[in-house]
């Protein structure tokens, strides 16, 4: 889907809508899943059962096959005969998803705002959870907040997507860092959820780095790191800007405080100014999607120009660093 259609399902690129959120369900969901029958699953669809489940069902008498670690020795020791225990197959898995709220997310030059890519990005995370059965979730950093809570189908689908249309159609005052939002994750999190957090790079990169092994260890989990053109590749020449005073800082432009309330011109014609917007955005993303990687986490940059499925198509696991 090119960005011209995908924009024009209602979205002015600015501020995210319900109505452009829902209209990407088609592109998430548009790999069959399994169907019932009279018969059960069939064709070559994958199964919605998750595996053999940790959650005990009912005890019954062991038969030739049975697995032996599976043994209910209290029933055995107390009826004489060997009994197995069952256990609850798993059907839905959780897809979580972390917005970052950061000030930062709020700008764009091409196609769209990042925050607007971000919840794009987060509504088709929604739709394929609903597309493999699984429950969805969100929640941001915010000490007064609530995630919103898991749930599955379209119903669960469409909260996540209201929370993201309020989340990211004006940075929340209350925002308290995607540190405390994975904190947050952490304790809903169950083993083998997916974790998709949408972020700006300077966020990931303030998060302490034992924060993601933890996180990798016993779940499926991806960063969308959010840019812009801009960011990666500035124009030569002087660049001025109304309110930067988070850019000047970054790039180390030398300026008053009022006058970086007003206004900042930055000389990117200058090599060395130029060398040192590199360092701040473009360096600063691949040092952080190489942390990341070496921490068994799945990252990939997603700039605000892409196509926002692009990282549908990322494999589905990274190796380990040593």
């Amino acid at each position: 889907m090119s960005n011209q259609a995908a924009t024009a399902t209602g979205g002015d690129g600015i501020t995210p809508s319900l109505a452009e959120l829902i209209g990407l369900r088609g592109i998430a969901q548009a790999r069959v899943t399994a169907r019932r029958g009279a018969a059960g699953v069939a064709g070559p669809a994958p199964s919605t059962l998750r595996g053999r489940g940790m959650e005990y069902a009912e005890s019954r008498a062991y038969a030739a096959g049975d697995d032996a670690r599976h043994i209910d020795w209290r029933l055995t020791a107390r009826s004489g005969k060997p009994h197995t225990k069952l256990f609850q197959a798993e059907r839905e898995r959780l897809t979580l998803l972390v917005a970052d709220t950061s000030p930062a997310l709020y700008f764009g030059t091409r196609v769209r705002f990042k925050s607007v890519q971000a919840a794009r990005a987060g509504a088709l995370a929604a739709w394929r959870a609903v597309r493999d059965g699984d429950r969805v979730a969100a929640l941001r950093g915010s000490m007064s907040e609530p995630p919103v809570p898991p749930a599955s189908g379209p119903r669960g689908a469409l909260r996540v997507l209201d929370a993201l249309v309020r989340w990211y159609s004006t940075p929340p005052p209350d925002d308290a860092g995607l540190d405390v939002a994975l904190d947050h994750a952490r304790r809903l999190l169950r083993p083998g959820s997916r974790l998709l957090v949408l972020a700006d790079p300077a966020s990931v990169a303030a998060v302490p780095e034992q924060r993601w092994p933890a996180l990798a260890a016993h779940h499926e989990v991806l960063v969308l790191l959010l840019t812009d053109p801009l960011e990666m590749e500035p124009p030569r020449g002087m660049l001025a800007f109304s309110v930067a005073s988070t850019i000047a800082a970054q790039v180390g432009a030398a300026a008053s405080d009022s006058a970086r309330r007003a206004r900042i011109e930055l000389d990117l014609g200058n090599n060395g100014e130029r060398d040192r917007w590199r360092l701040a955005f473009d360096g600063g993303v691949e040092q952080t999607i190489a942390t990341l990687t070496g921490r068994g986490v799945r990252a990939l940059r997603l700039s605000t120009a892409d196509e926002s499925d692009a990282w549908l198509a990322l494999p589905a696991r990274v190796a380990r660093s040593a």
